[in-house]
């Protein structure tokens, strides 16, 4: 029997919302091919963050139709390790096709893993179809998400990542398994020399934070924020709202924020249930990394900025005098 086999991220509350996506897109596929299932591979650090931590994961994943999970028990991120990891169990499992999100994370490992293996990697994907053996039809965003491609791809092994923004999460109606009778795996690959450089990072979550590519709502700030001081009643009201602080890119060229934060087409594409753009104009770039927020609040001096008409609220104002007061507001109700 063949798989899908995709590569899932988490964080302290189990899969992150990307990952959710690409697994409802691996579910789909696997319907479309006969007799496949879906198998899930986690890398990291699920094994160190405690029995809860690996229950809620499982949990999720048989939530959304998985049929067995896979732990690798590596320490760090490194992406080359990753990479040769995921494609020596898709061999052991015999996947016809390795997904993962197009998260920054998912796109170098899947694109490590084409380089290993010599197979074409399909980036961005939201549809897909196999007709015979070889042959993929595939629907993919480029030019963040202004252009629909549609392309064949002949290979025997599809190598994907999934454009998040355009695939809503969906769990099935009955789990396949109770979170108990998930199928679990831990799994010892076989590293080459070199593969396990690790640089030391910091992540957000480490950092007390959240992840912007899985935060549920996102305060963003552009220029008109005026600069590095006006981003603290950003960050006070990101965590009020438990969420995480976004930027626009002309942020990250002036040198205010690190483009970690970075929203847009070069940066992280969010999904969030309420994205908050604060003295952001909208250009295209940023708009194709926040367009499929549930619902958008634009605060801007200029009404005819572009960003205003693509809010679901508009405020004209200064974001220096509205966001404080918004947050006076919000402490005083509790």
């Amino acid at each position: 029997m063949t798989q899908v086999l995709v590569l899932v991220e988490h964080d302290a509350d189990g899969l992150i919302d990307s990952s959710r996506r690409a697994v409802t897109f691996a579910r789909g596929l696997a319907v479309a091919n006969a007799n496949s299932k879906v198998a899930v591979c986690v890398i990291g650090e699920v094994p160190t963050g405690g029995a809860e931590l690996a229950s809620a994961i499982g949990r999720q994943a048989a939530e959304y139709g998985v049929a067995s999970l896979h732990v690798v028990p590596f320490t760090g991120y490194a992406p080359l390790a990753w990479a040769r990891a995921l494609g020596q169990l898709a061999d052991s499992l015999s996947a016809d096709a390795v997904v993962a999100a197009g998260t920054d994370r998912g796109s170098e490992v899947m694109a490590h893993l084409g380089a290993i293996t010599g197979e074409e990697m399909v980036a961005n994907c939201f549809a897909v179809s196999r007709s015979g053996t070889h042959e993929w039809h595939l629907t993919r965003q480029r030019w963040g998400g202004s252009l629909i491609e549609e392309a064949w791809l002949e290979a025997g092994r599809a190598l994907l990542t999934v454009a998040t923004d355009a695939i809503p999460p969906a769990s099935v109606v009955e789990p396949v398994a109770a979170p108990l009778e998930l199928e679990l795996e831990a799994y010892e690959p076989q590293l080459a020399d070199g593969d396990t450089s690790v640089v030391a990072t910091e992540s957000p979550e480490q950092a007390g934070g959240v992840s912007l590519a899985s935060a549920r709502v996102v305060v963003s700030g552009g220029r008109g924020v005026g600069g590095v001081e006006g981003f603290s009643v950003i960050e006070q009201l990101a965590a009020y709202f438990g969420g995480a602080v976004g930027v626009s890119r002309a942020v990250t060229s002036l040198g205010w924020r690190p483009h970690s934060e970075q929203v847009g087409q070069t940066g992280t594409r969010v999904t969030p249930d309420l994205y908050m753009a604060c003295g952001i104009s909208g250009a295209i770039q940023h708009l194709a990394g926040c367009q499929s927020a549930k619902t958008m609040i634009a605060i801007n001096t200029d009404g005819d900025a572009p960003i205003m008409a693509r809010a679901d609220y508009a405020v004209i104002g200064d974001v220096n005098e509205v966001l404080p007061a918004l947050l006076e507001v919000l402490r005083a109700r509790g």
